[in-house]
């Protein structure tokens, strides 16, 4: 790994069902997300551009990728401002496990939640 890189480059968030986990996470960061199949898993993707060199991730549906709330923990970029997506959350099905949170002026802010796969998600924002 080298300094200059990403220590992150893909992430997988497992549910168990990929509408219902498409549906929320459209809806809590206002996004529209594409499917597919690879190796037998569905997937649903949030956007990003291929070979640009940023972090891209998917749900995905399959025999090895089981909801948890232990384990790692992904942070989702919710710039602007956390609070925007956290308004969200509940009404779309999900739990607030932490409000809106000042980690310090320069490192921004951070917030968890459930989503309803069963998923403990966090999320950054600088605002």
């Amino acid at each position: 790994m080298n300094i200059n890189d990403n220590c992150l480059n893909w992430f997988e968030i497992p549910v168990e069902d990929l509408q219902r986990a498409k549906y929320f996470y459209q809806k809590i960061f206002s996004v529209e997300m594409s499917e597919d199949t690879m190796m037998g898993m569905r997937m649903a993707f949030f956007p990003s551009e291929h070979g640009n060199g940023k972090v891209g991730g998917a749900l995905v549906k399959s025999e090895m990728h089981k909801p948890n709330t232990e384990g790692v923990l992904v942070y989702l970029n919710a710039n602007p401002d956390v609070s925007v997506v956290l308004e969200k959350i509940e009404e779309e099905g999900g739990i607030i496990l932490m409000s809106k949170t000042l980690l310090t002026p320069e490192a921004g802010y951070i917030a968890m939640f459930l989503d309803p796969e069963g998923n403990r998600i966090a999320l950054h924002s600088y605002h």
